[in-house]
């Protein structure tokens, strides 16, 4: 899985750089996400703007991503395609995570 991140006034962005998060592809999400964020920002936005497709494994990696902060750091999404917003909306996962249409509406909430 690629993924790329920088750090930021507004926390550290972690960009996923491929257009789908599944089954195959959940266990390297989540291992490389521990890699991005282990040390560190308290608010990590996650970049979805490249991602068109996710499913239920997928979904599952983005909340072990948000368990493996811990309590005392926060994980935002950004940038969802309607069929990625589609997914948390049907699974009421909106209410877990703050959704932003755009890293720039994410970055321009200080959280941190």
């Amino acid at each position: 899985m690629s993924l790329t991140s920088t750090m930021t006034d507004s926390g550290q962005i972690v960009t996923v750089n491929v257009e789908r998060i599944d089954a195959a592809m959940a266990i390297q999400f989540k291992e490389d996400m521990r890699s991005e964020t282990e040390s560190g920002a308290s608010r990590v936005i996650l970049d979805l703007s490249e991602v068109k497709f996710i499913d239920s494994s997928g979904l599952g990696a983005i909340v072990a991503a948000m368990k493996q902060l811990g309590s005392s750091r926060k994980l935002d999404l950004a940038g969802l395609s309607p069929m990625v917003d589609k997914v948390f909306r049907l699974t009421r996962m909106d209410t877990v995570f703050d959704l932003y249409a755009s890293l720039n509406d994410a970055t321009a909430v200080n959280n941190t």
